[in-house]
């Protein structure tokens, strides 16, 4: 397998766009910042993204130092994914396009069709235990509607996720 350095770009910009790039990187590492997650606890979060493409994004963020994973030697084995710092790095880039993205639906009279989305504070890491996907209050979830395709984040139910 070549390089991921060597198939990203040179130009800056283009490269961050090309790490950031991908229907759900954002999304599964704004739900990274609360903390490590197993794949079964993301796929509850994200129930329209199917287990390959899940799995194919954590790969790429994992290759380009965003991401990381974690194989505990369990039988079974368990396998944790969490943000690098250089993934936290992301938050406020993430922040500032979701504001970009309000002014743009506010400039086309489009705010109405805007799900709701909080931002939180990431956990840096090691600067205390994140707090698991079930202990949060209310994380996001992204839903695709199947009649008009259009894509609504909401908030998760608070039921336990490991249950």
């Amino acid at each position: 397998m070549a390089d991921p350095v060597k198939r990203l770009p040179l130009l800056p910009a283009e490269r961050a766009l090309k790490v950031i790039s991908g229907r759900w990187k954002a999304i599964i590492l704004y739900h990274l910042f609360s903390g490590p997650l197993r794949l079964s606890e993301l796929q509850r979060l994200l129930p329209d993204v199917s287990q390959k493409m899940l799995i194919q994004q954590l790969r790429e963020m994992e290759e380009h130092g965003i991401v990381h994973r974690e194989v505990f030697r369990e039988v079974p084995p368990r396998v944790e994914y969490s943000a690098t710092a250089l993934g936290f790095s992301f938050e406020p880039v993430l922040s500032a396009l979701r504001e970009w993205g309000r002014h743009h639906a506010v400039e086309l009279d489009e705010i109405d069709r805007l799900a709701e989305c909080e931002i939180k504070p990431p956990r840096r890491p090691r600067d205390s235990i994140a707090p698991r996907a079930n202990e949060l209050n209310g994380p996001l979830t992204a839903r695709r509607d199947a009649e008009t395709g259009a894509q609504t984040v909401a908030k998760a139910s608070r039921r336990r996720l490991d249950a």
